[in-house]
């Protein structure tokens, strides 16, 4: 297999054998669109692999991504709940998400974002993150950062287990096939069930959740240079949720429940001659929601998918000089109980010259858009990095970035069509000692100062009392363009191996959000947050772990008059080798049991023991 059929792979959402896993976690898509190498672009990314997604334990993703810098989670309860990831204090739906190639955001929610909790960590064997701006390359939702997701797939027979604290359950199984000269097939299953705890903190109900979800894939070699892949993946959950009930209208027990069920895939091929390296893919995502109250009747319903199709490459003419280019058209839609439903499109294309010559690498591109709403939206983007020694790098980038209004704050009934897309311009500098895996050094180290400014921020207008101007025939309210935010901060990371089977790891992140028209803080967003783990070699064949985060406070609102209270979390980790294919691991979370929330009125769980093992043959 040439270089890029084999590396093509992971963009194209068919994940590769685990022989051929080795270097993944200096690989990453996010940067160029095609699989690079994380220190030929001046991008700030982060690449998490399997061994420290297992290290981690359990199905909970926002353990996994907050230990990258810039990164932080909101959640409406326990697992499963609503959730938000924001990247370097963007809001969430900011974050463009993709799983397997496939943008998974759901165009019925009202922001049309991507809710993080109805994706767990367990089938997961890769986790990009890129920081910063990048429309270029990913068009719109692309203003925080971009998180892409691998699922797992090893070759042969595997399985894991876990129980623990409120009759948590979380078990996977899968199993492939593999020939180097034929192709891939692959198929695995996950169950995750738990009794939970109340999501109002004032309550007593508990609150649970259950998803099951079914994973397959498959792709042929053609010949030396041509594949072509298929994929899918479907995921049901039920979550019991707390409402607002009357009287009081304030937040409290309820039986209320949402189901959610999703389906995403892709089908495509890749081609790869040496110079040039191509990849055409089709994937939709479908998300279906249903809210029922207590009787089981249907109080709200949605469903949002979206179509696309998609061609990415690059071409290496000569010597140190590369081109990665590409083009897509997408096709959104959604329907709700009280909306007949409404469809959009936009199709966009971009450019993007670049070297990578000895210590040098640089990229400067840019990309059109065209929506049939809004029009036409132009994205620009630079980057570049220099080896100042073998172990010493220096990065910076430049970066805009666009998010296109959903097509319920268009064409809903407090719909605007009006409506332009938000933007943003960012840019950060940093300096970089090593490489994260720390196979070549002992040591990593990464600092990065940075900026995003971001204008025509879509928020909604209450038109109480209100009946003129934008207000007119809109009682209810409705969506507009009416504000601007500016984040800047400081991310920092060091990790060591001061000792043969110790590993020490320390993470920062200054985030100084606030807007622009009130100079108030953003809602939710922890000026400082920490994490500080350690890591060691435990018997012959076992390993203890412990983990600190620490959050600093922040408000719940914009007018900043709700206070968030500061927290520290510990968690104990530990595993042991039983033979060469059944590991038994636990891990006790929130070790002190302390109160926290991040989002006012939500609760959060308290001290939770957890054990488990998995299998692999």
């Amino acid at each position: 297999m040439l270089k890029y059929l084999i590396s093509g792979v992971s963009l194209l959402a068919i994940a590769l054998p685990a022989a051929a896993q080795d270097g993944e976690d200096t690989i990453t898509v996010t940067a160029t669109g095609t699989r690079g190498n994380v220190d030929a672009t001046g991008q700030a990314v982060t690449v998490i692999v399997a061994e420290e997604i297992d290290a981690m334990q359990g199905a909970d993703l926002t353990r996994v991504l907050e230990r990258a810098p810039g990164v932080s989670a909101t959640r409406t309860g326990g697992v499963g709940a609503q959730t938000a990831v924001r990247i370097r204090g963007a809001v969430g739906e900011q974050t463009l998400a993709i799983l397997d190639g496939v943008r998974v955001a759901d165009p019925a929610a009202p922001s049309g974002g991507f809710d993080f909790g109805n994706l767990l960590s367990t089938d997961l064997s890769k986790i990009e993150i890129l920081r910063g701006s990048n429309s270029t390359i990913w068009g719109s939702d692309a203003i925080g950062g971009v998180i892409v997701a691998t699922s797992r797939f090893a070759d042969g027979l595997s399985a894991s287990a876990e129980y623990g604290a409120r009759d948590t359950v979380n078990a996977r199984l899968a199993a492939s096939l593999a020939d180097a000269d034929t192709g891939f097939l692959g198929l695995s299953g996950t169950w995750f069930n738990t009794d939970g705890f109340s999501s109002a903190a004032s309550g007593s109900e508990a609150d649970g959740f259950e998803q099951w979800a079914i994973n397959g894939a498959a792709r042929y070699y053609i010949d030396g240079r041509s594949e072509v892949f298929v994929r899918s993946r479907y995921a049901e959950g039920d979550l019991d949720i707390d409402g607002f009930p009357a009287p009081s209208f304030t937040l409290a027990d309820t039986l209320d429940t949402q189901e959610t069920r999703q389906w995403t895939g892709s089908a495509g091929g890749t081609y790869d001659s040496g110079p040039l390296f191509l990849s055409a893919a089709y994937s939709f995502a479908d998300t279906e929601r249903d809210n029922l109250d207590g009787s089981g009747v249907t109080t709200f319903a949605s469903e949002g998918r979206s179509d696309r199709i998609a061609l990415r490459g690059e071409w290496r003419p000569f010597g140190p000089t590369l081109v990665h280019f590409g083009g897509e058209h997408e096709w959104t839609s959604y329907e709700t109980l009280f909306d007949a439903g409404e469809s959009t499109r936009i199709a966009g294309a971009y450019l993007q010259g670049g070297v990578e010559w000895r210590g040098i690498a640089a990229h400067i591109g840019g990309r059109v858009d065209d929506h049939a709403d809004f029009g036409t939206e132009v994205s620009f983007g630079a980057d570049a990095s220099y080896d100042l020694t073998a172990d010493l790098r220096l990065r910076a980038s430049i970066g805009e970035g666009f998010k296109a209004p959903s097509l319920f704050q268009l064409h809903s009934d407090f719909g605007n069509l009006l409506l332009e897309p938000e933007q943003s311009t960012s840019f950060d500098l940093g300096l970089s000692y090593g490489e994260r895996a720390m196979r070549d050094s002992g040591v990593y180290a990464e600092a990065t100062v940075y900026r995003r400014d971001t204008d025509n921020l879509i928020d909604f207008v209450s038109c109480f009392g209100v009946s003129g101007g934008i207000c007119t025939d809109r009682p209810d309210g409705t969506y507009d363009n009416v504000s601007r935010a500016r984040a800047q901060g400081v991310e920092a990371e060091i990790w060591g191996s001061p000792g043969e089977g110790v590993t020490l790891g320390a993470v920062y992140t200054f985030t100084d959000a606030e807007s622009r028209d009130t100079g108030l803080q953003l809602a939710r967003r922890p000026k400082h947050s920490a994490l500080f783990t350690a890591e060691f070699a435990a018997l012959e064949r076992g390993s203890l772990g412990i983990d600190v985060r620490v959050v600093g406070a922040s408000f719940d609102d914009a007018l900043n008059t709700v206070r968030l209270d500061p927290y520290e979390i510990v968690t104990l980790r530990g595993a042991l080798t039983v033979t060469d294919t059944v590991e038994v691991f636990g891990r006790v979370e929130n070790l002190f049991d302390a109160d926290y929330q991040t989002v006012a009125g939500y609760g959060t769980a308290g001290v939770s023991a957890h054990i488990g093992a998995r299998l692999a043959l």
